[in-house]
């Protein structure tokens, strides 16, 4: 893909065509982004036990979409969940937080971006931006319970029969709304099983597990402050059930970017690579001369 394709207009010159790459490592999803040229390359694959890996595992899927390999990258920056794990000799890489890397992929995908939901496998975000510099500002966190992440939706995809896949889009074709109250993962699980025990449809069902992890989000957005433009990054962000319930709970649209969000955090990691091999080039020819 090519830059001016994806990016923010505003943004397009910012990410120079030095080789550099940011890998995502999630809890659930790993994910890299490619910067060459004037193009753009992204991979996915799942996490696995070993982040290294992981994260070499999708340098070589890379190396299969475009012929950059390990002589040609700058420099590597890692994020998210197994980023302390990773460790190259072939190249210089570092280290980034997720939080950083969320923001700053946002910022290059949508300028005016002010406020990040995310919602990973294991967590979910509050994210406030800096729209003039992608730098992070505040944020808050849920990562005590499981209830609205991906880790959820996917038991409760498997409760009620359907792919993880699916589960958002047949939320959308709910014709009743029902409460799921409670705010652990273990009793509105029990509430899952009791409301299809009472034969409820399971499109209703799925819909209102979604609006009761919306609400713990909203929430955390309401703790943060919500300030417009809003994106909606991390791997739940393509669950259409879940950006529904969001909006409607939140009052706000959610900004649809060019890239899949799901690679934000990626896509600010290798940004980070970029300034900070560049920073070390400076550095270098300040030394000699």
């Amino acid at each position: 893909m090519k830059k001016n394709e994806i990016l923010a207009d505003e943004k397009v010159a910012d990410l120079r065509s030095t080789p550099v790459i940011g890998v995502d490592i999630g809890s659930r999803q790993a994910k890299a982004v490619l910067v060459h040229g004037d193009e753009i390359h992204t991979t996915i694959t799942a996490s696995g036990v070993d982040s290294q890996e992981t994260a070499e595992r999708l340098i070589k899927k890379l190396y299969k979409q475009t012929g950059i390999g390990y002589k040609d990258i700058a420099y590597l920056v890692g994020t998210g969940y197994g980023r302390i794990s990773l460790d190259f000799e072939a190249f210089p890489s570092d280290v980034v937080t997720e939080i950083s890397c969320h923001a700053m992929g946002a910022h290059f995908l949508n300028a005016g971006t002010r406020t990040i939901i995310d919602i990973g496998g294991q967590d979910s975000k509050a994210i406030k931006v800096d729209p003039e510099n992608g730098r992070v500002v505040e944020f808050v966190m849920n990562d005590k319970c499981a209830a609205g992440t991906g880790r959820f939706l996917e038991k409760v995809a498997e409760l009620l029969d359907y792919k993880l896949e699916e589960l958002g889009e047949k939320a959308l074709l709910a014709e009743k709304k029902l409460e799921v109250s409670s705010q652990c993962v273990v009793f509105a699980e029990s509430e899952v099983i009791s409301l299809k025990a009472k034969g409820e449809r399971r499109e209703d069902i799925a819909a209102a597990i979604h609006f009761a992890s919306a609400r713990r989000v909203r929430n955390l957005v309401n703790r943060l402050g919500l300030e417009p433009e809003l994106v909606f990054s991390g791997g739940v962000s393509n669950n259409p059930g879940m950006r529904h319930a969001l909006e409607e709970l939140i009052g706000h649209p959610i900004k649809t970017t060019k890239l899949d969000m799901v690679y934000a955090g990626a896509l600010g990691a290798a940004v980070f690579a970029q300034r900070y091999y560049e920073g070390a080039r400076a550095a270098s020819e300040k030394e000699v001369a």
